[in-house]
């Protein structure tokens, strides 16, 4: 498992040379939330294809 600023590392390499802090700021808040979705699946669980599309059919209207 790699560490917070082996995570911050990588992620500056593959940011261009002239990235603003706001755009390293924006990849940074990106990355926790992956994880904190990642962590929450694995706690919570998920959901099938079909039934998020069920459930997601009561506000799309056709």
């Amino acid at each position: 498992m790699n560490t917070a600023k082996d995570e911050v590392k990588a992620l500056l390499d593959k940011l261009p040379d002239d990235c603003s802090l706001e755009d390293v700021q924006y990849h940074l808040y990106v990355v926790e939330k992956i994880h904190r979705g990642i962590e929450r699946a694995e706690k919570e669980g998920t959901i099938s294809q079909d039934e998020a599309e069920r459930k997601f059919s009561k506000w799309i209207s056709k």
